[in-house]
């Protein structure tokens, strides 16, 4: 392990990441989930991806267009959105949001979120470039992942706060737009490519 390459691969992925769909997602889950359970979950998907980003390659990238994964992932997020808006009258104490849900289901809805959600983005695809560029899979692992987690760790802190400051209505409504948006904005990729 080189800490010259992992100082150089942090900052690109967690500058990279904080913009990210990813990370406002990591931001809205934890707004309905246990915070600690959302962050495991999502780690643990950013894990694997960038596992998978750092043994494959660019090569991965062959296999499935760009642009289907950015359908895929869009048509995920409109879904959400619908179901946010929905839901957007019932009570605070409904167990799909309180934060007294399980935390293994927590952790198992955040970890498919992100996980689904991370397939073709910025970050896999520059964790990948360099993974290749400097041959050092572990360093370049490590650096990204590192990058990853913060960004996550930083979304979730402003997320589990949310619901102590506004009605859950708020907190829906506001989700629903967030999800359309990045739904919209991944499809029109998707279509783009």
């Amino acid at each position: 392990m080189q800490l010259p390459i992992i100082a150089a691969v942090f900052p690109l992925v967690f500058l990279g990441e904080l913009p990210d769909k990813t990370m406002f997602a990591s931001l809205l889950l934890s707004a309905r989930g246990r915070p600690v359970a959302v962050w495991l979950g999502t780690a643990a998907a950013f894990t694997v991806h960038v596992a998978i980003a750092v043994s494959v390659g660019v090569a991965a990238f062959d296999l499935v267009p760009h642009h289907a994964l950015e359908l895929v992932v869009g048509a995920l997020f409109l879904a959400g959105a619908a179901w946010s808006w929905w839901r957007r009258d019932e009570a605070a104490t409904d167990p799909a949001v309180a934060p007294t849900r399980s935390a293994g289901r927590t952790v198992l809805v955040a970890a498919s979120v992100i996980f689904l959600a991370e397939w073709g983005d910025l970050t896999q695809v520059l964790t990948a470039d360099l993974a290749a560029r400097y041959h050092d899979p572990l360093s370049v692992g490590v650096g990204a992942l590192v990058g990853l987690w913060l960004v996550a760790a930083a979304a979730v802190a402003g997320g589990s706060g949310l619901l102590r400051r506004l009605p859950v209505r708020t907190v829906r409504l506001a989700t629903a737009v967030v999800l359309a948006g990045l739904g919209v904005y991944s499809i029109v990729t998707g279509l783009g490519g």
